[in-house]
């Protein structure tokens, strides 16, 4: 099977992280977004995708040289202009040369959702189009959808006014789609759930399934930190990591970081990063050659490859992006954001912050 992995967005709600790294390459507990999304496809059957891509595509072109990713033969559709969802997957699906049923995946939601149930469910239907579902306490910020009999979208009903959603049951980002569909999509810029969905409706071939299993959309601070931390609490009952080595009590590492100091569960630490003496690390990702000096302290937070957690620094809820430095006696919490390469001066009370 074939697949269509929506990558293009310039990820602005994670800025400033995103302003060095596409949001797809930023690691979730040391392995990329899109590795976590391919590896769920390959582990679901598909054998060849297409990133469509857009905002920083050099990234993903170096990242994978050698056109393969978890199992997954890859080609790249670097979109022309911003063309939202549905001009994305129309250009890139016709860029893979699709002439069957077909896999659309947004690049930047993790889910251990069963795509073979999904298929089963769209091809015993007959369905044009089938929405994977996902459901959420408070449905008022996202588009809801409406289920008829055996899953048969009735209606797409956007943001609605809360106490008056027809379900609690949001659009998943994934799709299953015939090739049909793309002679439904105009060239140019057009969106998928809110042009494209809504307009084939009236047909009586838009399906949707919803599934109970794990999701999350990583593009926001908040989310981003929340995946990984769901990784190392066993939310998700994996692994945070496919190689990494349990050392007891929640701690898990890569490779061969140098622990000397104090490493609290659950916890993962990257190959070759230090804890030093009179360092603490609690429920907290400390990525590859990433430093944590003595007295300094990270918690429920986490620190990307290269940076540097100076002495006597506090991190608290919050992200510190690749190679930034956090200055000695620093305190970070309340969700601050440190985005790549950013010194922070030492001394500082930062809460909520976002810098670049």
């Amino acid at each position: 099977m074939k697949a269509v992995v929506l990558v293009g967005g310039e990820g602005t709600r994670l800025q400033p992280l995103t302003f060095t790294t596409p949001k797809q390459m930023l690691p979730v507990a040391e392995v990329t977004v899109i590795e976590r999304v391919l590896n769920r496809l390959a582990a679901n059957g598909v054998t060849e995708a297409v990133l469509s891509l857009g905002y920083q595509p050099d990234a993903f072109l170096t990242a994978f040289p050698d056109d393969r990713a978890a199992g997954v033969a890859l080609s790249y559709a670097i979109d022309p202009e911003p063309l939202d969802t549905a001009g994305a997957v129309g250009f890139s699906a016709r860029a893979l040369g699709v002439e069957e049923t077909f896999v659309v995946v947004n690049g930047d939601v993790l889910t251990d959702q069963d795509l073979g149930a999904l298929v089963d469910f769209h091809q015993a239907r007959g369905a044009e189009a089938t929405i994977a579902l996902t459901e959420v306490a408070d449905p008022s910020a996202f588009g809801v959808v409406a289920l008829g009999e055996q899953g048969r979208v009735d209606a797409f009903v956007e943001k609605p006014a809360r106490g008056t959603e027809p379900s609690n049951l949001i659009n998943a980002g994934t799709y299953v789609l015939e090739p049909s569909v793309l002679d439904r999509i105009p060239e140019g810029r057009s969106s998928i759930e809110r042009q494209v969905f809504p307009s084939m409706v009236a047909d009586g071939r838009v399906f949707a399934s919803a599934s109970p299993a794990y999701w999350i959309d990583v593009g926001t601070p908040t989310t981003y930190l929340r995946a990984q931390l769901d990784l190392l609490d066993g939310i998700r009952r994996i692994p945070p990591a496919p190689d990494a080595h349990d050392r007891g009590n929640g701690v898990w590492t890569l490779g061969s970081p140098l622990v000397d100091g104090d490493v609290v569960g659950p916890s993962l630490i990257g190959d070759a990063a230090y804890v030093a003496p009179g360092a603490r690390v609690e429920r907290s990702v400390i990525g590859a050659g990433a430093r944590v000096e003595a007295g300094a302290s990270v918690r429920a937070s986490v620190v990307l490859p290269g940076a540097l957690v100076k002495a006597s620094a506090i991190v608290e809820d919050s992200i510190v992006g690749e190679r930034a430095v956090v200055g000695e006696g620093t305190r970070l919490s309340d969700l601050s954001v440190i985005g790549g390469g950013t010194n922070v001066d030492g001394q500082q009370a930062l809460v909520g912050a976002r810098l670049s």
